[in-house]
């Protein structure tokens, strides 16, 4: 299913971007859950009230690490960037990966990204910053930026929170970024799988790491299978 624009008509005519987001979000829990992730991991949706969408991946108890990673598959595409990063001091939808160990930590994000998002500096600058605290203690990242309504370059704002120089090649439009951090003291490594989205065009598999191992986030297969529950077909 080629990438369609959920912020123009004539989809915002019948569905709205938050309808979609959300059950996007539900595709790629719903994905993670049916064997891509490995024994111990779980994805969940989260919505926060103002409208972003996060899936989040949580892990299910102190013994997860040794079993998921002998069940893992060894999937580790080569980073396109690898740089040094200095974390800062830090204090929407989102896909979350836990585990169940008291109060279930998490193991990776995964970001839809909003209007609100993109919509003023301090917006951005606040996006940025939970993301890059994601990073900072360790957790899997990957952000999808589909808004064609906001130009903001969301990829950008993170690595400059970060501190980080080297962008150039990376996607300043539509894009999907998964993220890597790699070291928890003041200073650290970032890797970078980024792929530049187009409209009418299908979506990537990405890396999302758990911790020392990758499993494949299957973009595409999540957003077919959202417009399909949602009864949306490609036009033209």
């Amino acid at each position: 299913m080629p990438l369609l624009d959920h912020f123009r008509p004539p989809l915002t005519l019948t569905h709205t971007w938050r309808t979609f987001h959300g059950t996007w979000a539900v595709a790629i829990a719903r994905i993670l859950n049916a064997g891509v992730l490995p024994p111990g991991y779980y994805a969940a949706p989260f919505r926060d009230r103002d409208g972003p969408i996060e899936i989040d991946v949580a892990t299910l108890g102190s013994s997860v690490s040794s079993v998921a990673q002998e069940s893992a598959p060894r999937w580790a595409p080569e980073p396109e960037l690898a740089v040094a990063v200095a974390w800062p001091e830090t204090d929407d939808v989102r896909v979350e990966v836990r585990s169940e160990d008291g109060d279930p930590p998490l193991a990776a994000a995964i970001e839809l990204v909003s209007p609100r998002n993109k919509d003023r500096a301090s917006a951005r600058e606040a996006f940025a910053a939970k993301c890059a605290d994601h990073l900072h203690h360790g957790r899997g990242l990957v952000v999808v930026d589909i808004v064609t309504t906001r130009r903001a370059d969301l990829q950008a704002e993170l690595l400059t929170t970060l501190d980080v120089k080297e962008i150039a090649g990376t996607p300043e439009g539509l894009s999907a970024v998964s993220y890597r951090s790699i070291g928890r003291a003041v200073a650290g490594r970032l890797q970078v799988w980024p792929s530049e989205l187009t409209i009418g065009k299908s979506l990537p598999t990405l890396p999302l790491w758990l911790g020392e191992f990758a499993v494949p986030l299957d973009l595409e297969a999540s957003y077919t299978a959202a417009c399909a529950d949602l009864r949306i077909r490609q036009t033209g």
